[in-house]
C-alpha cells in the first residue's frame, strides 16, 4: 500500500481529523533528513532547516542553560497548542522544572514558559500570526520571533485574552531583557547572524 493510499483510508475511517492522525501519516511520510515538519491550523507545512537558523537556534539554546536544566529546553518537539489542529514544533521551548507529559507521554502546552521561533523564508507568516496567537492563547509567558531576514527580533509578553499585551522590536546586537519574565535572564544577540 502506497502512502497516499494510506492517507485516503485513514481519512476515510474517521470523520474526524485529529493531530494524532496527521502526525502519524507525516511518519509514514519519506521526508528528508533536516527537514522540520509541523500543523499549524491544520495544514501541513515541511521546511528544511538553513545553517543560520539552526546557528540562532543553539545561540540561544546555550544561554537559556544558564537558567533552565538540559531536561527542560526543547526543540523541534511536538507540543498541542490550542486552536484548530495546532502540533507545534518550536524552534526552542522552555519548560518549567518538574514537567510532566501528559498520558500519552507528550509535553503539554500548560508547562511552556518560553518559547523561539526562528523566521524561514517559507513558513514565516506562520510564526508571526497563527502561532503567536495560538502561544497567546495558550498562555505563554514570552514568545520571542527572531528574524534573521531583517535583523530583528521581536519579543511578545503578558498574555492576555488570547493577545499579547507587551511587545517590543528592536536589532539584532540590542539585548533582550526576559529579567522581568518568568525567563529571568537577559539574552545577547550580536552573535545572531543575518540570512
Amino acid at each position: 500500500m502506497t502512502v497516499l493510499e494510506d492517507r485516503i483510508e485513514m481519512a476515510e475511517s474517521s470523520d474526524d481529523l485529529t493531530l494524532d492522525a496527521m502526525f502519524e501519516w507525516l511518519e509514514k511520510m519519506p521526508i528528508p533528513e533536516g527537514t522540520k515538519a509541523e500543523i499549524v491550523g491544520g495544514n501541513i507545512f515541511m521546511s528544511p532547516q538553513r545553517r543560520t537558523h539552526w546557528r540562532i537556534i543553539l545561540n540561544i539554546l546555550k544561554q537559556l542553560w544558564a537558567r533552565y536544566p538540559e531536561e527542560c529546553l526543547m526543540s523541534d518537539v511536538r507540543i498541542d497548542f490550542p486552536g484548530h489542529l495546532n502540533g507545534f514544533a518550536a524552534d526552542v521551548a522552555a519548560l518549567v522544572e518538574g514537567f510532566e507529559p501528559d498520558d500519552k507521554g507528550r509535553l503539554r502546552y500548560q508547562d511552556v514558559e518560553f518559547v523561539a521561533e526562528v523566521i524561514s523564508k517559507d513558513t514565516g507568516r506562520n510564526d508571526y500570526e497563527p502561532k503567536k496567537d495560538a502561544y497567546a492563547a495558550a498562555g505563554v509567558p514570552v514568545y520571542l520571533i527572531v528574524d534573521p531576514y531583517t535583523g530583528q527580533w521581536h519579543l511578545h509578553t503578558l498574555p492576555k485574552d488570547g493577545a499579547y499585551r507587551g511587545v517590543l522590536s528592536l536589532d539584532f546586537g540590542d539585548e533582550i531583557d526576559l529579567s522581568g519574565t518568568t525567563v529571568g535572564l537577559v539574552l545577547k544577540t550580536d552573535e545572531f547572524p543575518r540570512d
